[in-house]
């Protein structure tokens, strides 16, 4: 049986608490909302904060507004099951609902947090393992060593970005708020992240992730997500596709495809934006688009199932989330082709 290191847990009522209580540790603190990555981290002794700070119940933390205009304010404690079940959300915001409705599973759902899983902790099969199974190899980059064993010439850490949210919200063009012993400030949700496994977020140690923003959708807007795993709940994607487009007099406007679980952190595909807006959608055009987001994807040998296969079939994900989005008859190209 794995068991948590000895830690000292404290609530906070409001942002400027939890930071104090933060600062009152040296920063060597860590926030928790639904726990469900961090927990099994720590018991992994992945991470071994003194101080818990809880924030599940910060005023305001778990709120769903939407403003007139039709964007969309999202506390950062709001579960994902009730994002997932949320009617505004879902007929004007598919893809987040589809994204958040396949973490894991109900039982997850119900507890973890949306912000939490745009923070979610990089993963590799070298590091989410047991401290003795990563003593037995002489450990790696990401804790206690200093080698990337996936790609030991390397000098940085390899581990992959492990969100569903992140590439939906992406795609929507949304924000986050962050509040820190500096200030509030707002940033893309695309500038959250970085080309690292290891700090792979731009978030400082003591801030918080408060809000999520979404734009108001477009006339004509509609959004997708697909995610690729090895079973139908519960493990975390090889593969996620985050979409987002208008459709305008038969034309695309507007379009969006991120890619998740395929580098460090989500991947834009700015080249399939530019191959989409202005062109009526057809197989062809999708198939172009879906090239180019094979060409972006780098998968490494650290996750389930074989990389290359995962690079792969990128290709037909891309293809078929378009295809789905703009309802074209998609042909059901075998993924061991691809």
């Amino acid at each position: 049986m794995l068991r948590l290191p000895p830690f000292e847990f404290r609530a906070a009522r409001t942002a400027e608490e939890a930071i104090e209580i933060w600062s009152e540790s040296d920063g060597r603190a860590m926030y928790v909302a639904g726990g469900t990555d961090l927990i099994p981290n720590m018991k992994r002794r992945q991470f071994e904060p003194p101080v818990l700070v809880g924030i599940r119940r910060l005023e305001h933390g778990r709120h769903v507004e939407t403003a007139p205009d039709g964007s969309l304010s999202i506390g950062a404690g709001a579960t994902l099951r009730q994002l997932a079940d949320d009617p505004g959300i879902v007929a004007n915001f598919a893809g987040l609902a589809e994204a958040v409705g396949q973490v894991a599973n109900l039982q997850i759902q119900r507890v973890g947090t949306i912000g939490g899983n745009l923070c979610v902790d990089t993963r590799c099969n070298y590091y989410n393992q047991s401290y003795e199974w990563r003593r037995s190899i002489g450990f790696c980059m990401k804790k206690d060593g200093d080698i990337c064993l996936v790609a030991p010439g390397s000098s940085k850490c390899w581990a992959i970005s492990s969100s569903d949210s992140a590439p939906a919200l992406m795609a929507l063009g949304a924000s986050v708020e962050l509040v820190g012993r500096e200030g509030v400030r707002q940033i893309e949700l695309g500038q959250l992240y970085q080309d690292d496994g290891i700090e792979y977020l731009t978030r400082r140690p003591d801030e918080l992730l408060t809000r999520v923003l979404v734009p108001a959708p477009g006339i004509g807007q509609r959004s997708a997500y697909t995610k690729v795993r090895r079973r139908g709940s519960f493990d975390f994607p090889i593969l996620g596709v985050g979409a987002s487009l208008r459709l305008e007099d038969g034309l695309i406007r507007d379009a969006r495809i991120v890619l998740g679980a395929a580098h460090t952190h989500p991947l834009m595909v700015d080249e399939a934006s530019e191959l989409l807006e202005g062109q009526e959608p057809n197989m062809e055009l999708f198939k172009a688009v879906a090239e180019a987001a094979y060409r972006k994807a780098t998968p490494l040998d650290n996750a389930d199932l074989v990389y290359y296969w995962r690079k792969r079939v990128t290709r037909v994900h891309v293809r078929r989330t378009l295809a789905r989005l703009c309802g074209v008859e998609a042909h059901q190209t075998s993924t061991t082709g691809c």
